[in-house]
């Protein structure tokens, strides 16, 4: 695995190497992270990871300089992954001035459930996911993006900047990988005491519930998420939301056919402890 650091290493790195598929990461690499790798194998010619913990995307009070780093550990797992480059760029390489110009998504998309939380998160992810695309895909004519579905409206955010935008990247999603309780796999499961670690899968489960509770269509919609959200909180959570929408553009589904026929996915986000996880299931 070659490891660059520079935009122009890493353009140099990919001449002639075909079709890349690239896999954005934070670091801190767990199996689902290596799925989307294996998947990015199928896909490209070139398998390229990157590793840049996006101070944008922090909000003041959030965890930045305490997100873990685990530089060796994540090289190793990419090496046995099959990664073919890993782009790690300091922040003076992707940021070299003040990053004045930002993208900002659709309100309508971005600013509803995660958005409504972390307010600014989204144009964070927009902009450094830009700015990684532009550097992987600028001289390679195009390629493939993976991403895993666990970040349900962040997938869909860059889903539609990569369409209004019209970029020659084809983004592809891979199933939420999940530990063998069904947890699923974030990095942030790392700060959870043991505890902590054993309540954990409540959240997936309420989730569960929500959805097939919401299916049946015998109890208003609004109604079965407040309840979640009493149950969670019950448990020892702090929930911001528990909401079921519609998977094509994440609004509440529109009418009593909408909520029993079309295809949605219900998001959960909670704190436990001082930890603050997020899932979804698609139904």
């Amino acid at each position: 695995m070659q490891i660059v650091h520079t935009l122009a290493e890493l353009r140099s790195a990919l001449t002639g190497r075909g079709r890349p598929a690239f896999v954005p990461t934070m670091g801190n690499l767990h199996p689902g992270h290596l799925s989307l790798v294996e998947r990015a194998r199928e896909l490209g010619e070139i398998c390229v990871a990157s590793i840049f913990v996006n101070r944008l995307q922090f909000l003041p009070h959030e965890d930045f300089d305490s997100y873990p780093r685990t530089w060796e550990a994540d090289c190793q797992k990419l090496r046995d992954a099959g990664c073919h480059i890993l782009f790690a760029p300091r922040e003076q390489d992707l940021y070299p001035e003040p990053q004045t110009y930002r993208i900002q998504p659709d309100p309508a998309l971005a600013d509803i459930l995660e958005g409504e939380f972390r307010p600014g998160f989204f144009t964070g992810v927009c902009t450094v996911v830009m700015k990684l695309f532009s550097a992987v895909f600028a001289t390679t004519g195009g390629g493939v993006a993976v991403f895993g579905k666990k970040d349900y409206q962040q997938l869909m955010v860059v889903r539609r900047m990569v369409q209004q935008f019209a970029l020659p990247v084809e983004v592809v999603a891979v199933d939420t990988a999940r530990a063998e309780d069904g947890l699923a796999l974030s990095s942030r499961n790392g700060y959870l005491s043991e505890a902590q670690r054993q309540q954990a899968m409540a959240l997936s489960l309420v989730l569960q519930e929500l959805a097939r509770a919401a299916r049946s269509g015998s109890v208003p919609l609004a109604e079965l998420e407040a309840r979640a959200m009493h149950e969670l909180a019950a448990k020892g959570w702090e929930p911001d939301y528990l909401s079921v929408r519609q998977r094509h553009d994440l609004c509440p589904p529109a009418d009593a056919q909408a909520l029993t026929e079309a295809p949605l996915v219900a998001l959960g986000a909670a704190r436990l402890g001082s930890t603050r996880l997020i899932d979804n299931l698609e139904f």
